[in-house]
């Protein structure tokens, strides 16, 4: 079984999402935690969310090495996200993760209690213990004022040094997120579209089999 892209994706998502403070070292930005706080009562008000997002890495030398088109659809605990030739869906209970290029689903239990990623954390999970962060102020992107909060880890054994977040002043929604390793490259991150109303069915959170003939499970439960 080989390591996927979507695998990588969710990673780098366990590095971006966990942002956070640890007042034993420092204090983080008072001004910045109160912008957190207002996007995340704002997504967290929406009964379920559909969001389009552009995923993109650039080595040191700002070369672009991929970039993917997604779309991350949430309801409750249950998600699913759909990459360029890959899916990954949970509906509270089970995981599955699908490689279209070698038609195979990988099955694990979904444990809420793990020190994983959900997509849910990308728009509300900010008060971790694993980063401080500060507001470094405002700056135009594409059109819009964006006000930019800047994370620092704790552990500085982390292979991700440095965070940027950017959020759309005028609606506080994030726009955008740019995650920095120690060799250099980046990892960008940004919504295309957040719909806050989207109907979406329950059913739509369950790996369904017979839409994937001839798929081969690994299921990783027991």
């Amino acid at each position: 079984m080989k390591k996927t892209i979507g695998g990588i994706f969710l990673l780098g998502f366990t590095c971006l999402i966990c942002l956070g403070q640890n007042n034993s070292i420092g204090k983080s930005d008072p001004d910045a935690k109160k912008l957190l706080d207002q996007f995340s009562n704002k997504i967290k008000s929406y009964k379920a969310i559909q969001a389009s997002f552009i995923y993109q890495v650039e080595d040191s030398k700002g070369a672009i090495q991929g970039s993917k088109r997604g779309t991350v659809f949430m309801k409750g605990n249950k998600y699913k996200v759909s990459l360029t030739g890959q899916e990954i869906i949970c509906d509270e209970k089970t995981v599955w993760t699908y490689d279209k290029s070698s038609n195979e689903v990988t099955i694990t239990k979904f444990d809420p209690t793990a020190n994983t990623l959900t997509p849910q954390k990308l728009f509300t999970d900010f008060y971790d213990k694993d980063y401080l962060y500060k507001l470094n102020g405002e700056e135009k992107m594409k059109g819009k004022t964006v006000e930019e909060i800047e994370l620092t880890p704790v552990d500085k054994t982390k292979n991700i040094f440095k965070i940027y977040a950017y959020f759309d002043k005028a609606t506080m929604t994030i726009i955008s997120t740019k995650m920095l390793d120690k060799s250099g490259n980046k990892y960008i991150y940004t919504i295309n579209s957040l719909n806050g109303n989207a109907q979406l069915r329950d059913a739509s959170f369950v790996f369904d089999k017979a839409k994937y003939p001839g798929v081969e499970e690994v299921d990783l439960r027991n």
